[in-house]
């Protein structure tokens, strides 16, 4: 981590004990508590093995600044988020890593409306950390820590506040959830087991170590997902990540669909009962979304990638549906955040009204095909790669909001930027056949990895 920055693109991330260490959890915690000082803050955490640890640090930091911490223990991000404006709490602090590996964990602030904090209130904390302007409570006046219960059944709760419930109820679903050992086999199954639905659970015992599949829920890890969905035939399958704010998902026939294409699936159905609505999405998207916004008299605002600027955004402009390809939907009636269990419950309601399958739901619309490829980049070189790559493309279709990103006159794109969390570099490529999209993840690979060697 560079010695003025702390949040990358979303949240704080690092190794556990050798980037983020137990002292450096209890600074952020003083940090956190300074900025929202002497407030009531929601803290809670995924399933990682040092959640727990991360947690006691952060709680004593906040509490030494006389923050009242209330802790909700174990429970998924867009849980806890709920959970933080349904008990009008000033603010929460999120103990997860989301979908990077085990061996890290990770630190998110979180506003009174449950929402991340935005980017320019980051910087007032990195500001407070590295220019130690902690203010501390004194000895009578430090902060209480309380326990919080029942935060799982509350969000179960409003869930199905936005659905037809009775609707759901009749069509008998199946489903299978892969929870990746993860908090995602917290609050979901019982949702769908209250919605009239089967559950049929893989990767459900809470294992920080993560041993069924790393939690990013990614095609080439979710062929267990697929398998069961249609050894049991069911109607749909759903992998979480590691903190269930994203969800892909598996059609009745095992095909694994990227978040654009369950994404337009919603959109499609939010424009026809709300025309004209302003939809949020990064750059990253397919031009599936934008085809789909088109068809239904929709309007896109685009975005950087980062759920954190997809958020803020929909806050700024008051826009209810935001959404990214990697399975992340923000439905901002609900709230405004990403939301798994939420996304699935809304899949599920459009398929009983429809009357159609996730198959069927899919066949409807413009054909993309997409593929994701990533490079090891370390992070003081990515400023370097990016000058280089853009000096190379910048007389084709470019646009620079995020990376790079180029459209192409056969309708293919690819997006090539920096990971804000990783030392990588990501690329996004569609295209109207699958050949070529892998042919622009693999030509694309192959001009970032000469650009390293020259830098």
């Amino acid at each position: 981590m560079s010695t003025r920055k702390l949040f990358g693109t979303n949240g704080i991330r690092g190794l556990v004990n050798v980037e983020l260490t137990p002292e450096m959890a209890i600074k952020v915690g003083l940090a956190i508590g300074t900025f929202f000082g002497r407030k009531n803050l929601l803290l809670g955490h995924d399933a990682r093995t040092s959640g727990a640890l991360f947690s006691r640090a952060v709680i004593a930091g906040l509490t030494a600044t006389g923050c009242n911490v209330y802790f909700a223990g174990m429970a998924s991000t867009p849980a806890l988020q709920f959970a933080v404006k349904n008990h009008q709490m000033d603010g929460g602090v999120l103990i997860t890593a989301s979908h990077n590996p085990p061996e890290y964990n990770g630190i998110k602030a979180i506003w009174s409306d449950g929402i991340e904090i935005s980017h320019e209130q980051e910087v007032e904390i990195e500001n407070i950390y590295f220019d130690n302007k902690i203010e501390f409570a004194a000895w009578d006046k430090l902060g209480a820590v309380r326990e919080l219960s029942g935060i799982n059944d509350e969000y179960i709760e409003a869930i199905k506040k936005h659905v037809d419930t009775a609707k759901i109820a009749c069509k008998r679903f199946h489903v299978v959830v892969d929870a990746a050992n993860s908090v995602g086999g917290i609050a979901t199954p019982i949702l769908l087991r209250e919605l009239g639905c089967k559950v049929t659970s893989i990767n459900a015992n809470i294992d920080g170590t993560f041993p069924g599949r790393l939690p990013e829920p990614r095609p080439e890890s979710l062929g267990e997902l697929a398998a069961t969905v249609k050894a049991v035939g069911a109607d749909m399958g759903v992998a979480f990540d590691g903190d269930a704010d994203r969800s892909i998902f598996v059609d009745e026939h095992g095909v694994i669909y990227w978040g654009d294409k369950t994404f337009a699936i919603i959109i499609k159905q939010f424009l026809l009962k709300n025309p004209g609505a302003k939809i949020v999405t990064p750059v990253s998207s397919s031009t599936l979304i934008k085809d789909t916004a088109d068809a239904y008299k929709g309007e896109i605002e685009w975005t950087k990638v980062g759920s954190v600027t997809v958020s803020q955004k929909m806050k700024e402009i008051n826009a209810k549906l935001g959404g990214e390809e990697n399975g992340g939907v923000f439905y901002g009636s609900h709230q405004a955040v990403r939301d798994g269990a939420m996304t699935t419950a809304l899949l599920l309601d459009i398929m009983a009204e429809t009357g159609q399958t996730l198959s069927g739901l899919v066949a409807e619309q413009p054909q993309y095909f997409i593929e994701k490829g990533k490079i090891a980049c370390p992070d003081d070189k990515k400023a370097a790669v990016h000058e280089k790559l853009y000096e190379q493309v910048k007389d084709l279709n470019v646009s620079t909001i995020d990376g790079v990103k180029i459209w192409f006159e056969d309708g293919s794109a690819i997006l090539i930027r920096p990971s804000g969390t990783e030392p990588v570099y990501r690329l996004y490529a569609e295209a109207k056949n699958q050949e070529k999209a892998l042919k622009l993840v693999e030509d694309y690979s192959l001009k970032l990895k000469k650009i390293l060697e020259t830098i």
